[in-house]
């Protein structure tokens, strides 16, 4: 995708004084609940209401959807409040029923997006249609896959298209049900400004506690928009509970979250540099996560040289670190000096660590 400006039409034809929002229920359960949910919504910012209407989960036996049956709600969440709809779709049959249905947006979920041959079929399926198509990004961090099936739809001559960033899986726990690799993110904009991107907190943090500070993270990084999963009574939602808000906390999220706008040259300024210091606290963030899986090593070597009676200094296993660190930083720009200080008080830490556990 040489020229992805086109790309941008749809988002910039709503003439949106605000980021772009698509809210509404994880699934759709009922037609009571549907369309409760959506008249909640009505008078809010919100742009398209969704639901999931198929709902595959990681383990068969728990609730996956109502099927083509709410496909007939969704229609009556238009009639009866004029909101544009929008559902997921993950194979052709999926699309076929979407458009018969006259959904309006239509988005490819992170299980799907990591097949190319399912992201071929759907783009066949899909070929020539003036129907809004967001992807989402695979669930393995992988920028060059994500891409790779926003092209292919392009190929198809699909031109109202978009991304969605919903984070990536991992073995390891964190506070985030999908961890936001916000760099991935920033990587992704950078290559691509013109082609909008939207994020999905609700799916980052799997926590509705969480969702305002993300959103706000998104927007700092210049989204195009957000997916907020929205429920009458999240407690007792059918599927993702815990990460499910409801409509008046959608309302009032939408009123604290800071929007900058582009105004006059001063505003351009501002709103760079928010966006870059936006970029440093990510990368802080992963500084001070990567520093502390770093002592969660020495914690284990220590454990280890206590069982076997060995010191904690290592003198010619530092001077090789050291050494080798300091041709790294030159190779991307960092001086000698600063590599060193850096290096040496992670070391002075990584002692500590390990010489409480060895005296524990």
């Amino acid at each position: 995708m040489k020229n992805t400006k086109e790309l941008r039409t749809w988002l910039d034809d709503m003439k949106l004084d605000h980021p772009l929002v698509i809210a509404g229920p994880c699934s759709a359960e009922t037609e009571e609940q549907v369309l409760k949910i959506a008249h909640e919504l009505k008078d809010s910012d919100v742009n398209y209401y969704r639901a999931g209407i198929w709902k595959p989960r990681t383990r068969p036996g728990n609730f996956e959807g109502v099927g083509a049956l709410g496909l007939k709600w969704l229609q009556k969440v238009k009639e009866e409040t004029g909101m544009k709809t929008c559902t997921e779709v993950a194979n052709t049959a999926h699309v076929k029923l979407a458009l018969e249905h006259d959904i309006d947006l239509l988005w490819i979920g992170a299980r799907t997006a990591v097949s190319p041959f399912i992201m071929q079929e759907l783009a066949d399926a899909l070929h020539g249609t003036d129907k809004i198509v967001l992807v989402k990004n695979p669930i393995n961090p992988d920028l060059a896959l994500w891409l790779g099936g926003i092209e292919r739809l392009y190929t198809a001559d699909i031109k109202n298209l978009g991304a969605i960033h919903r984070g990536f899986s991992t073995y390891e726990k964190t506070k985030y049900r999908n961890t936001p690799e916000w760099q991935l993110a920033i990587d992704f904009k950078n290559r691509f400004p013109d082609l909008p991107l939207i994020n999905d907190p609700s799916h980052i943090t799997g926590n509705r506690d969480m969702i305002f500070d993300v959103s706000q993270t998104a927007l700092d990084l210049n989204f195009d928009g957000l997916m907020i999963e929205t429920h009458f009574d999240p407690d007792n939602a059918w599927s993702d509970a815990a990460q499910q808000v409801t409509p008046d906390t959608l309302k009032q999220i939408m009123r604290d979250l800071k929007i900058r706008k582009e105004t006059n040259s001063e505003a351009d300024y501002t709103k760079s540099l928010e966006n870059l210091r936006a970029q440093i606290n990510v990368a802080d963030n992963q500084l001070v996560d990567i520093v502390g899986k770093r002592m969660k090593i020495a914690d284990q070597i220590g454990a280890l040289k206590k069982e076997k009676n060995v010191a904690v200094l290592q003198s010619k296993r530092w001077n090789e670190v050291l050494g080798n660190m300091i041709l790294e930083g030159e190779k991307v720009g960092l001086s000698e000096e600063f590599v060193l200080k850096m290096f040496k008080a992670v070391h002075q830490e990584s002692i500590n660590h390990q010489e409480k556990v060895i005296k524990g």
